[in-house]
This record gives C-alpha cells, sequence and structure tokens, in this order.
C-alpha cells in the first residue's frame, strides 16, 4: 500500500512538450523536474521517491526547519527540492556536467516558495573535499543520498566523501536499490565507519532506506532523545 502511494505522487504531462519533465506532489507543492534521458543523473530514480515519502511523512520526527542538508548524487534535485520545500538550508550536489540542469530544477521549483533558497554545487566524489566543503565552516545537520550506490568505479570515491561530510551529530539519510553483489558489498565497508539502521524497507522495489551516523553516535543521539 505504501508503495503504491509513493508511486501515486509522481505524474506525467498531458501533452507532450519540447522537454521531457516528470510531475510530483510532495510537500504540499506540484513538483516539475526536467530530465535527460542520456545520462543516468539527469533521471528520478524511485529511491528519490522514497526518501520524498519518508521526509514529507516524518516531518515532525526529522524537522527539516533550518537545518542544514547536502544532498549528494543529487541528479535531478527532487530530494534536494522537497527537502527545501520542508524549510530546509539545502546544498545540491552533483557532477559539473549535471549542474545545469540540477540548478535549473532547483530554482524552478522553490523560488519564492521556500524560507531558505537552496543552492547547488559543484561535488565530484572524493576530488579537492577540503578545498571545496572545508570541514572547519561546513557542517551539516543531514547528509542525504538516493541511488548513489550502482555500476560505478567511485565507490571508494563515494564513501570517502561520506566520511569528510559527516561530523559527529549529522545524520545520514540514504536510500539504496539493491542491484549487484559488488555494489551490495558497499553497505559492509560502509559500516567499518558509520552505525547503520533501517527506517524503511520495500522488498518488491529492492530498496533500503537507511539511516546513519558515525559510529557510536547513534547511541549517544538516542540516550539524547530519551533523557
Amino acid at each position: 500500500q505504501i508503495v503504491a502511494e509513493i508511486m501515486r505522487r509522481r505524474f506525467f504531462p498531458a501533452v507532450v512538450t519540447h522537454k521531457a519533465w516528470e510531475g510530483f506532489h510532495f510537500a504540499g507543492h506540484e513538483i516539475r523536474i526536467t530530465e535527460a534521458a542520456d545520462c543516468y543523473g539527469a533521471v528520478v530514480w524511485p529511491s528519490a521517491l522514497v526518501l520524498c515519502y519518508f521526509l514529507e511523512t516524518n516531518s515532525k520526527q526529522y524537522n527539516l526547519v533550518d537545518k542544514n542538508v547536502i544532498e549528494i548524487g543529487a541528479g535531478t534535485g527532487l530530494v534536494s527540492v522537497v527537502a527545501s520545500l520542508l524549510g530546509a538550508r539545502v546544498t545540491a550536489t552533483d557532477l559539473p556536467e549535471l549542474l545545469g540542469n540540477l540548478q535549473h530544477n532547483v530554482l524552478q521549483n522553490t523560488k519564492l516558495k521556500c524560507k531558505h533558497q537552496p543552492c547547488a554545487k559543484e561535488l565530484s566524489w572524493g576530488i579537492d573535499l577540503e578545498k571545496n566543503f572545508p570541514r572547519s565552516s561546513c557542517h551539516f545537520d543531514y547528509i542525504m543520498a538516493a541511488d548513489v550506490v550502482y555500476h560505478h568505479p567511485f565507490l571508494d570515491e563515494l564513501l570517502l566523501t561520506f566520511d569528510h561530510l559527516c561530523k559527529n551529530d549529522t545524520v545520514i539519510l540514504w536510500a539504496m536499490k539493491f542491484r549487484l553483489d559488488k555494489e551490495n558489498q558497499f553497505v559492509g565497508r560502509f559500516q567499518t565507519l558509520f552505525d547503520l539502521e533501517v527506517i524503511f524497507s520495500f522488498p518488491s522495489l529492492n530498496i533500503t532506506l537507511y539511516k546513519a551516523m558515525r559510529k557510536g553516535r547513534m547511541k549517544v543521539r538516542h540516550s539524547k532523545l530519551t533523557v
């Protein structure tokens, strides 16, 4: 039932236009996302819908208002748009070749609708991290990622990026579609640095939504919440 509800949030234009787009209903808004079918990063994958649905339906427990959020591998920017509409200060990041489309989608769907105007910024995993996101001045309450693990050769760099951006109190919300053993093994490697908790699982979609924090920090956070 929840899967059906998530998929119902997506709609398509009634009339075919010269530029392909998909529509979504999240956070009380109609969101229009322009896609490009010629590359992985410019298509909305189901993991992004799962994460958006979770953010919207758990906005009390995961209150994003005035929180600093970075999305890595933002692609078309849907998750960043929804986080912005929910009140967060958002930095949407991806490769330079995807930045134009990402910027367009983020601006088009958030202008005059958000408390904080989101920004789009280049981030190539594992490259110039300290230069572009210095540890001393960059503090993110949440790192968000949807479908960043698939058949690509940059899994080491991805783990390095998570590690660099994550402070002791940062919460990672990561939606992953399970595909091949090699990529699935990334979860084990991820757990060498972070504690992992399954907060949403959809076997019919092969998608799991994880919450993660630095090793030992999740227990600290939980104990604070129960005091």
